[in-house]
Formats: structure tokens, C-alpha cells, sequence
């Protein structure tokens, strides 16, 4: 099926015919203040943002948006640049919250979510994961907010804990198909756990987050490197075929994984108490080689019950150019082939995600202490004509203060 020729759709609102939501990957003051938040819901069907460390020092860095409130926070309330960033991050997360509201309303608790990162510093730390977890949910105070929490082995039984207490949660920086199948059992589990606690399945919602892109960046890394030792011809056609499709097949293998496992008597009796399905997310969609289709991530993995997280450039580009299709559940001999292959060449996959997991965890890690210092910085240097003073008292259990939103 394919819809480019219907002129009264956008392409990305179109997606919504193929089962599939957008969400942003982005999020900062002006982008919800200036309208053009609202615009992307209305216009384009957006169903959801998407937030981190990185995101929030791209913000702060980018403007004089958060200027006064850095002063202040810093300043005349005393907060250090941990407790200013989480301040800044759930005004702006409760801000979007609430724009998404009506979605929420509207898909019946299917999209219109906001998502915030842990710590990344706690990423193996299950107890710490849960603690912190706890601590933004009641913060922010919005239903329609997703925790994000890393798929490494400490993370997976805190996912489970927080479904089962009805937080929902985005879990992030899923690279392998075992991994995904770890995080859909911690899924079932946890809505199971919480359904013998006597809770609303229904009301729980989570999100899995598989990275793309950087899994062929690391993959036409090891084929780079194959090819320039191969001496034989053949050995270098296969190399030079597996080029840009390794993560694309890794990802419509993965699908296929969460079509058997959302399925079946164990999850038919969930979804007869109003479970919703924990929808596979495509994150780390904007193609990073520029030798690929800038739009190649998102026309390749359109299928239903599926969430894509774009960042702004590239939405633009498939809003100009992109072509809707179903191809997700097309071509999986050819993906499992594509991983055949793969090993054939030398080219251990286990080995490729289990390194990008921990890259992934050192990059957050590396994203969430220059925020930290940009806002020290930020703090000091900025200088507001006029203060009003600390505008919250300062509960000594608490880093924000208070004056937060209340749950809805």
C-alpha cells in the first residue's frame, strides 16, 4: 500500500494510516512557547516527544530561554546544576505534557507521551534505576509521561518493578534481538505483576526503544575495515552488499520477535484486561552516512503497532520527500540472509551491539556531564536585569522545590 499520490496527506501524517506514530525527538522552550509544537500536532499528526540529556544541553546552549530561571535556581534558591537541569527538564516535560493531553485523551492512553531519561549514571544500578524512576513520575506529575530506562541487565527487573506499579516506561539503547526479547518479557511480566496487585493493566504504558542508525554505522565500520585486507573478489562483493542493510534487517527481525510475543494465550489474557501491546519504537532514525537516502530509517521500517522517533531534520525531510509504504513485515528472508551473511564475513553481530550498548551508556553518561557544566557555567555567567527572588521554598527531601504539577 502506498499513499504518496493521495495529495491531502503529508507524508508524515499519513503514517497514522499504516499503524505507525511519529514522535519528536527533541524538546525546548521556544519549540512549545513559539506554537510550533501544537503546529506539529495539529499539522502532522505528532503523537509524542522525546527528551535527553543531550537534547536539554542543545536548548540550554542554543538561546537565552532559560537564562533568568538559571539564575535563579542557581543563585537565589541555591540549587546545584543536577537540581537546575531536572527543574528546567519537568517544566518543559509537564509543558509538553500537557499540550499532548487531548492526544492522550483521544488514542485512549496510546499516544501523547513525554519522555524523560533517568540518570545515566544509574544505569547499572537496579535499585537506584527504580528509586529515581519513583522520583520524576511523582515530579513531573503527568500520566501521559514515559521514564526511559536503559535495556542493560540491572535495567531489565527495574522495568519490571515500575510497570507493576503503573509508571510507565520507555526503555532505551536496544540493540539485539535477545535484548528486545529480555525487555518484552520484563513488559509482560511486569503487567501481569501489577494485574495480581489489583491494578488497571490498562492504565500502563511502555515503549521499546531500538536504536537503527548506529548499528550500521558500527557495522560499515567492520566491513570497511574487512575490505581493506580482502583479496578475494568474493569476499568483497559480499562485503560491499552488506553495506547499509544490517540494521534494517536486525530491526524487521526484531518486529517479528514482537509480533510472536505480543501474541498468543499469555498475552490474549492481558489484552482481555485492556493491556496495550509495549509498541517496538525506531530511535536513532537520521541517517548518518551520507552516501544513504536521509529519509532511508524511516521508509523502511513503516509497519503497524510501531513508533518512530524523529529528530526535526529529518521529519522535515520525509514531510518533503519521504514515500509511506508497508515494508516492515516485507523482505524477512532476506533480513534473516542479510545476518547470515554477515557472520559468514567474520563479523560477530552479538559482538557489534553488546560494544554499542556500552558506547550508548558512555555517550549518555558524556551528554548528561556536559549539560551539567554548561549549566554551571550558564549559572554564573548569566545576569537577569531583575529577579523576583526564589519563587519556590526548597523542602530539604527535595531538589526542585515546590509549585510541580500535580497528576492528573
Amino acid at each position: 500500500m502506498r499513499v504518496s499520490n493521495v495529495k491531502i496527506l503529508n507524508p508524515v501524517r499519513a503514517l497514522r494510516i499504516f499503524g505507525q506514530s511519529v514522535w519528536l525527538d527533541s524538546i525546548d522552550r521556544s519549540l512549545i512557547a513559539s506554537g510550533r509544537l501544537q503546529h506539529l500536532i495539529t499539522e502532522d499528526g505528532l503523537g509524542g516527544v522525546t527528551s535527553n540529556p543531550a537534547i536539554f544541553e542543545k536548548a540550554i546552549t542554543g538561546g537565552a530561554d532559560y537564562a533568568a530561571d538559571l539564575h535563579t535556581f542557581r543563585r537565589e534558591c541555591g540549587l546545584d546544576a543536577k537540581a537546575c537541569y531536572e527543574r528546567l527538564a519537568i517544566e518543559d516535560i509537564q509543558s509538553a505534557a500537557d499540550l499532548l493531553q487531548p492526544v492522550y485523551a483521544r488514542t485512549k492512553r496510546r499516544d501523547g507521551y513525554v519522555s524523560l531519561e533517568i540518570s545515566p549514571y544509574l544505569a547499572r544500578d537496579t535499585r537506584g534505576t527504580v528509586d529515581e524512576a519513583r522520583r520524576l513520575w511523582d515530579a513531573v506529575g503527568r500520566d501521559n509521561l514515559m521514564i526511559k530506562v536503559p535495556a542493560t541487565p540491572e535495567g531489565i527487573p527495574a522495568i519490571v518493578q515500575l510497570l507493576s506499579r503503573g509508571i510507565n516506561v520507555n526503555v532505551t539503547l536496544i540493540f539485539s534481538q535477545d535484548a528486545y526479547a529480555r525487555v518484552a518479557e520484563a513488559c509482560l511480566l511486569g503487567f501481569e505483576q501489577l494485574g495480581e496487585r489489583g491494578g488497571d493493566v490498562g492504565s500502563v504504558a511502555s515503549v521499546a526503544s531500538v536504536f537503527v542508525s548506529r548499528l550500521d554505522t558500527a557495522a560499515d565500520a567492520s566491513i570497511d575495515a574487512r575490505l581493506k585486507t580482502a583479496t578475494r573478489e568474493a569476499d568483497q562483493i559480499l562485503l560491499k552488499s552488506l553495506q547499509g542493510k544490517v540494521a534494517v534487517a536486525n530491526a524487521k527481525l526484531i518486529y517479528q520477535r514482537y509480533r510472536t510475543l505480543f501474541s498468543g494465550p499469555r498475552w490474549d489474557a492481558l489484552a482481555a484486561r485492556g493491556a496495550m501491546p509495549q509498541r517496538v519504537l525506531w530511535a536513532s532514525t537520521g541517517t548518518k552516512n551520507p552516501r544513504y537516502r536521509d529519509v532511508l530509517y524511516l521508509e523502511e521500517l513503516i509497519g503497524p503497532e510501531t513508533v518512530s522517533t524523529v529528530p526535526p531534520a529529518t521529519l522535515e525531510a520525509f514531510r518533503d520527500h519521504g514515500h509511506p509504504e508497508f515494508r516492515l513485515t516485507e523482505g524477512i528472508e532476506e533480513a534473516n540472509n542479510t545476518l547470515t551473511e554477515l557472520q559468514r564475513a567474520g563479523i560477530s553481530l552479538k559482538e557489534l551491539t553488546d560494544r554499542l550498548l556500552d558506547e550508548g551508556l558512555q555517550s549518555f553518561r558524556a551528554a548528561y556531564d556536559r549539560l551539567l557544566d554548561v549549566i554551571e557555567h550558564r549559572s554564573k555567567a548569566d545576569q537577569p536585569e531583575r529577579s523576583n527572588g526564589c519563587p519556590f521554598a526548597l523542602p530539604a527531601s527535595s531538589p526542585y522545590g515546590s509549585g510541580l504539577g500535580q497528576r492528573r
